[in-house]
């Protein structure tokens, strides 16, 4: 009996063998680009997450700010009175010191100058105590 190459027996094992070996690599192959797809898209999923997260956060953060801002207008306001009507008070305060101050001044003038001109006026020459007169 005569055998072709591709006839014989172990050459037909073989092939089979090596077939099965391929096949299998090829599964192996396409299992861990199926895996490596998975954790892909798992790194996509969790990076999405964290940004929805961290959006949240900040809006979070956001609200309770002006929440916080509010509260402390209201604070001022109740206590302190609006700044308009700070500075109003400030303003008319001043206006009233400063005519207290026009009128002391109006009354007192003549006065003032009367005795600057006094002294001017009046030298009286006199030997300073320091002096020597050895």
């Amino acid at each position: 009996m005569t055998y072709f190459s591709s006839d014989h027996p172990t050459e037909n094992l073989n092939s089979n063998k090596m077939a099965s070996q391929t096949q299998g690599i090829q599964q192996l192959l396409a299992a861990e680009k199926k895996a490596a797809d998975k954790v892909a898209e798992a790194r996509k999923r969790k990076a999405r997450r964290l940004k929805q997260a961290k959006e949240e956060a900040q809006s979070e953060i956001e609200a309770y700010r002006l929440e916080r801002e509010k509260q402390f207008k209201e604070f001022e306001s109740k206590h302190l009175g609006s700044r308009d009507d700070v500075a109003a008070k400030i303003d008319k305060d001043m206006k009233m010191k400063l005519d207290v101050i026009n009128r002391c001044m109006a009354s007192n003038k003549e006065l003032v100058i009367q005795q600057i001109m006094s002294y001017v006026y009046e030298i009286k020459p006199a030997i300073h105590k320091n002096i020597r007169l050895d």
